[in-house]
C-alpha cells in the first residue's frame, strides 16, 4: 500500500465547526444580553476561581498562548518553513480576532467577574476587577490558532493543540479574568474564524491509500 497525497482540501468538518461556533456564540450573546451572570455560571466560576493559589504559577504560562502576538510570530515561522497557506491563515487570524472580538463587544457588554460577580472574586496576577469581559480575547486567539495549525500537525499530536486551548480557558477563569461563558464563546468565535480560513485557503489533504495490483504469478 502506498500513500498518494493531494496538495490541499476543503473539509466538511470545517463547515460543521464554523456553523457550530456561530451557533454557540449566538446562544452566548442571548444569555449575556443583560450583562448579568446566571446562577449556574456563577457557581461554575466560583468552583474554578476558588481552587488553591499554588495552581497560579502552573497555569500562568499557558495563558500567554492567547496573547495576540502569537499570530504574527507563528505566521513568520510558517513562512520561513514554506508553509505559505498556513502563514496567510495566521495573519488573517490575527486581523479577524481584533476586528470580530470588538464587534461582539459592541453587541453585548458584560463586565469582568470582579464587577459582574462582586468583590469576593479572587483576582490573581494583574487581572483587573473591571472592564469588558465578553468575549475572552485570549480564548478567541488560541482557538483560532489551534484551528488553523492543528491540520498541519502529525495526527498523534493534534489533540495537544486542543488541550492547550482548554488550559487557556481554565486559566482565564481561575485567575478571575473571565466568567465561563466568556471563554466558551471566545473559543466558539475562534473556531469559527479558524474554520472559515481553513475553507478559504485549504489545509493539507489527508493521504489516500491505494492498493497496488497484485502482479505475482498465480500458484
Amino acid at each position: 500500500m502506498t500513500g498518494v497525497p493531494a496538495e490541499v482540501e476543503r473539509r466538511s468538518s470545517d463547515v460543521l465547526a464554523l456553523v457550530t461556533g456561530l451557533v454557540v456564540l449566538a446562544a452566548g450573546l442571548i444569555a449575556v444580553r443583560d450583562g448579568t451572570v446566571p446562577d449556574w455560571e456563577r457557581s461554575t466560576f466560583e468552583a474554578v476561581n476558588g481552587l488553591p493559589g499554588w495552581l497560579y504559577p502552573v497555569l500562568w504560562p499557558f495563558q500567554q498562548l492567547g496573547v495576540v502576538v502569537w499570530g504574527p510570530v507563528l505566521a513568520l515561522a510558517a513562512a520561513l518553513t514554506r508553509r505559505y497557506r498556513l502563514a496567510l491563515a495566521l495573519v488573517a487570524v490575527t486581523v479577524a480576532k481584533l476586528v470580530l472580538e470588538r464587534a461582539v463587544k459592541v453587541v453585548a457588554t458584560r463586565e469582568r467577574p470582579g464587577t459582574s460577580i462582586g468583590a469576593d472574586v479572587e483576582l490573581r496576577g494583574d487581572v483587573s476587577a473591571g472592564g469588558e469581559s465578553f468575549v475572552s480575547g485570549h480564548a478567541v486567539m488560541v482557538a483560532a490558532i489551534a484551528s488553523v495549525v492543528v491540520p498541519y500537525l502529525p495526527r498523534r499530536w493534534r489533540p495537544v493543540g486542543w488541550v492547550l486551548v482548554a488550559l487557556v480557558m481554565f486559566g482565564r477563569v481561575y485567575v478571575g479574568a473571565h466568567n465561563p461563558l466568556d471563554v466558551v464563546c471566545g473559543v466558539a468565535l475562534g473556531v469559527a474564524i479558524g474554520s472559515f480560513l481553513n475553507l478559504a485557503v485549504g489545509v493539507p489533504a489527508a493521504e489516500v491509500d491505494t492498493v497496488r495490483p497484485d502482479t505475482s504469478p498465480a500458484p
